[in-house]
């Protein structure tokens, strides 16, 4: 007969095995987290996390230690993750919550604490939104800004690539934090996104209750790197193939940080995501951007509504900045003009037709040609955020009677027997000075087509005209800041007069209109 204390010796190791293997399994996901900010009303908050296949977990929403509501879900087996959604919560805090998994006589408990409820926003693309508020104007101004802002929490996640989609972060550079001058500017490139803060922190100045940002972005990646196989298929983009470009420095394999940085957080529910990306495909499937952009903001939009149980809009707001400027060879002088109008779908503003519910801030006008981190990395990341929190203020939170874009020309007519081009706008515009060469023409004779400079001519509140007498042939198109830097610092002819904001480059077709 085997003695009860061998057996006892023998079982006691598989109990305290079993616990322990049950202890580190059962977790919340990665950026659950102390401090973290959870989406408020009318969407619920997701939370969600691994365990032991078939237990249960009670999560509870506790502030002051009384219980505001318990969820209750179990386990599933093939993922070994559960998942709940939260009721709808006004903004505030802080909050507890926690959640406990039972299985048999085990029970487990994890908790986070002070945990707010506000407006998650989702910040990424490649390096000017990596840059972090170190590296701007007035770093030591902004890095002390701080102490008002604590209801402003921050999250960055790490650099990493995955040949297949994840279903969570492998690591975060920046847990959950209230905001620190150290956490804000911790090295170049580092984290946290420059412009992703600012962004927050004028929203948070704006709506007076907590702003969620995480900041998942690697400087040098196409949009290629940042999309999943759906979306590029869809736009026939070519098999990979090898990239050289000075503006690719970072991954640039298909879909690597989309599965790794975007897809592991689409159970979170969102408020909306910003973007800054686009000069690594200025020599890179550059004439498909026009495509893979929009296609990716809707594969996005479908990932995160599918992922977050349906708490994430279908169409959430996605806002972008539109390029701004870089010292280039003249030779290239049209690539970073293609790109700019490809980020709106060749519309040349948005929201459109093709791209629902967007916004995007103009930054061709911020130029800085003695950054320390290159021309391609302009320092002013504060009149970006600026223009961005202005279109999310007007898009995403529904402000009416704001401007948050510059003047786009409504109707162009040729005044043939006068030798002008006269443009109606769609607002007032404001000529900061008249420039001889920004505007151009499209002149056609003999079956080619050369651009010629068109003056600026007279103008009023909201009519410009311009001086096209030098094309003896055909006017084919007009065109708008086609260049790679067209104005300096803030002094582009072109702005609407309430307001600093520029009108935005443009190409138009101006069919069959011959001078006489």
């Amino acid at each position: 007969m085997v003695a009860p204390e061998f057996l006892l010796g023998l079982v006691l190791p598989l109990i305290l095995q079993a616990h322990k293997s049950a202890d580190a399994g059962f977790r919340f996901a990665s950026y659950i987290d102390n401090y973290m900010v959870l989406q408020k009303e009318p969407a619920g908050a997701v939370i969600w996390g691994y365990g032991i296949p078939g237990a249960t977990v009670t999560v509870t929403l506790c502030q002051n230690q009384e219980t505001i509501m318990e969820k209750v879900t179990s386990v599933k087996a093939h993922s070994n993750s559960w998942m709940v959604v939260l009721d709808p919560m006004k903004p505030g805090g802080p909050y507890e919550v926690m959640a406990q998994q039972t299985f048999g006589r085990m029970n487990l408990t994890l908790r986070v604490h002070d945990v707010l409820f506000g407006d998650v926003w989702l910040c990424s693309g490649q390096s000017n939104m990596q840059m972090t508020v170190s590296q701007i104007f007035n770093a030591t101004r902004e890095l002390s800004h701080t102490a008002a802002y604590q209801s402003v929490r921050i999250l960055s996640v790490s650099l990493v690539e995955a040949e297949q989609e994840l279903d969570d972060l492998p690591d975060v550079d920046l847990p959950w934090s209230k905001p620190t001058s150290e956490n804000l500017g911790h090295g170049a490139f580092k984290y946290m996104s420059a412009v992703c803060w600012l962004f927050g922190r004028y929203l948070y100045d704006t709506l007076q209750y907590p702003i969620g940002l995480i900041a998942s972005s690697w400087g040098g990646t196409p949009i290629e790197a940042w999309s999943s196989g759906r979306s590029l298929k869809a736009c026939g983009v070519p098999t990979q193939r090898l990239i050289s470009s000075d503006f690719v420095s970072g991954p640039s394999k298909y879909s690597v940080l989309w599965n790794a940085m975007i897809h592991p957080l689409q159970n979170m529910t969102l408020k909306g995501v910003i973007w800054y990306q686009g000069e690594s495909n200025m020599n890179f499937n550059r004439d498909l951007y026009n495509c893979t952009f929009p296609a990716l903001i809707e594969d996005w939009r479908q990932t995160f509504h599918r992922g977050s149980w349906g708490q994430t809009e279908r169409l959430f707001p996605f806002g972008f900045v539109q390029l701004s400027t870089v010292l280039l060879d003249k030779a290239l002088d049209d690539e970073f003009p293609l790109i700019r109008w490809h980020q709106t779908a060749d519309f040349g503003y948005v929201p459109n037709l093709r791209m629902p519910n967007t916004f995007m801030a103009v930054a061709m006008d911020l130029c800085d040609r003695h950054s320390p981190f290159g021309s391609v990395h302009p320092r002013d990341k504060q009149t970006v955020a600026f223009r961005l929190h202005l279109g999310a203020r007007a898009v995403a939170y529904g402000e009416k009677q704001l401007t948050f874009q510059g003047p786009v020309p409504e109707k162009i007519e040729l005044l043939a027997d006068q030798g002008l081009l006269n443009l109606t706008y769609s607002q007032q515009i404001h000529v900061q000075r008249r420039d001889k060469r920004i505007f151009e023409i499209s002149c056609c004779d003999d079956h080619q087509c050369k651009w010629l400079p068109a003056p600026m001519n007279t103008f009023s509140t909201q009519t410009l005209a311009l001086n096209v007498r030098s094309c003896r042939g055909t006017l084919v198109h007009l065109r708008y800041a086609w260049t790679t830097w067209p104005c300096e610092y803030k002094q582009c002819p072109l702005y609407h007069p309430s307001s600093t904001l520029p009108a935005p480059p443009f190409i138009a077709s101006i069919t069959n209109r011959m001078l006489a």
